[in-house]
């Protein structure tokens, strides 16, 4: 009886990036059933006599990128909601509404997602939606998951009246009269987020519908994701997939409650730490809250003159200390300035607590920094979590909006100071593909077709690099994937064009493990 031997295949004839420091570049790569097992030069070949080759045909062969902030659990039940992108009026709003009322008749909520107000400032009201004349609470998630507009239904159910006082981390829009508009920000959005979303947490519709979003992510040549504020609900759910081998990408849980944008869940910290799990699926660090997402806590001066906007959400630095004291890892969402100031004190502090063990700090978007700030992530070891692809929605709502002592998206800052950049994109919030987000990290062209501080622009290869081996680091899978390196999975992208930001490529493959489980053709 003869024992069947492990496929071995030998990709060549284009370019190879590996990004391995020691060896960035190659003339071929040689894989082995899951794993890769040689990089170097054509000679290489001579020791797999009977290996199938593959010929890139002047394509470019490079690590599968890596989505180091991206909310797959949420995105990939976009499709059981009402699509409100390209809704700008209240007609076109009601009528989608109206549709998903229809599709779903016996929900508890009708819900509909991702309006945006950043191209002509519409917000919707509760008159809107009270107008659909419907007898369940209705309820048109903002795009970036941190507002919302309910109906009066949908009030009545939350508990919420015209004498209702702003919740804690969170704030109730109003009428110049007082009166409740239906408007809910930030921890007053995630309430109702919650309630209306629940109904749709059934376990086998819910693995369903992330295995499809996550076959979409590997047409963009995306292997793995950081899902950023994953729920017990979705931890579950995740971990049956991958004891039944149906996860086509690999996932690092980032721990955090039920309730969207929701304060620390104590209990979970009982349970599997950060890095627990394999290189299918592994648990990363809890996530936390410094600010909102459309409230961002900040400060400063524009042209000498005093600014404080948003609020820094209570007892981060409590939070943070328990989180350390239980042995996970940390990655605070810190839009503002202010938040990204309390995210460093509370890290600072933190750093005592284990003071012989490398404690994982993540900043999660960055967004808006000072030069002592980025100067502290790096003495702290803070790897930003950031999104170049917001350059193209935020970057034109934030151009002309300028402080003295701070800068929007500063990458090129980051960079200089030496604070590791992980690419992602935080989906579903923004648009996910890395090679056109990483464009926007170079070009930094706005919605609006300007350029936002030209000066924090990084190159196309530091993105690829942020996407790849940096990403791979913030989620601790530098031992699995990140590079093309013997020992490593074989993840990786066949890429067609030039590394050229001004025309990106596309991606012709994707490669998992081993197995290629994308072609374009």
């Amino acid at each position: 009886m003869t024992s069947r031997q492990t496929p071995v295949t030998i990709f060549s004839g284009g370019p190879i990036v590996t990004m391995d420091g020691a060896q960035p570049t190659a003339e071929l790569c040689v894989i082995e059933g899951e794993r890769i097992v040689a990089v170097g030069d054509a000679a290489l070949a001579q020791r797999y006599p009977d290996a199938h080759t593959v010929d890139l045909a002047g394509r470019t062969l490079a690590p599968g990128f890596i989505d180091a902030h991206n909310h797959l659990c949420i995105a990939a039940l976009h499709p059981r909601w009402a699509d409100l992108s390209e809704v700008r009026t209240p007609d076109p709003l009601r009528a989608a509404l109206n549709a998903q009322a229809e599709a779903e008749p016996k929900a508890a909520w009708v819900r509909g997602v991702g309006w945006s107000d950043l191209e002509d400032g519409w917000t919707p009201t509760r008159q809107d939606l009270d107008a659909l004349g419907l007898d369940r609470p209705v309820i048109a998630v903002h795009y970036s998951y941190h507002q919302c507009v309910v109906s009066s239904a949908a009030l009545d159910a939350l508990g919420l009246s015209d004498a209702s006082p702003d919740p804690p981390g969170g704030s109730l829009g109003r009428t110049d009269s007082g009166a409740l508009n239906g408007v809910l920000y930030e921890r007053a959005f995630s309430d109702a987020h919650e309630r209306s979303m629940a109904p749709y947490r059934d376990p086998d519709r819910w693995a369903d519908h992330i295995v499809d979003a996550a076959h979409g992510l590997l047409r963009e040549g995306i292997v793995s994701v950081h899902d950023a504020a994953c729920p017990p609900s979705a931890e579950r759910v995740y971990g049956t997939l991958a004891r039944e081998g149906k996860l086509p990408i690999s996932i690092v849980m980032m721990p955090h409650g039920e309730a969207l944008l929701g304060p620390l869940d104590a209990q979970r910290l009982h349970g599997p730490p950060t890095g627990e799990g394999d290189e299918r699926l592994r648990v990363g660090p809890v996530k936390l809250f410094a600010d909102g997402g459309v409230l961002p806590a900040i400060g400063g001066h524009i042209k000498g003159h005093p600014i404080s906007l948003g609020f820094v959400f209570d007892d981060l630095e409590g939070e943070v200390r328990s989180v350390v004291e239980h042995g996970f890892g940390i990655a605070v969402h810190a839009i503002g300035n202010r938040g990204a100031e309390a995210s460093l004190d509370a890290f600072a502090a933190a750093t005592r607590i284990r003071p012989d063990d490398q404690v994982l700090f993540r900043i999660e978007h960055a967004t808006l920094l000072s030069r002592d700030q980025t100067r502290r992530m790096a003495e702290l070891g803070v790897t930003a979590v950031v999104q170049p692809g917001f350059l193209h929605h935020m970057g034109g709502a934030v151009d002309g909006f300028q402080l003295d002592e701070s800068s929007w998206m500063p990458f090129g800052q980051l960079a200089e100071a030496g604070v590791v950049l992980a690419g992602s994109s935080d989906a579903p919030c923004a648009f996910s593909e890395p090679l056109l987000t990483a464009a926007r990290g170079v070009t930094r062209i706005t919605s609006k077709g300007t350029v936002l501080d030209a000066a924090q622009s990084l190159p196309y290869d530091a993105w690829l690099r942020a996407y790849t081996v940096d990403a791979a680091r913030a989620g601790g899978q530098e031992n699995d994937r990140g590079r093309l390196e013997p020992g490593l999975q074989a993840d990786f992208v066949v890429l067609d064009g030039e590394l050229d930001p001004l025309r990106p490529p596309t991606v012709s493959e994707t490669w998992v493990a081993g197995q290629r489980l994308f072609a374009s053709s």
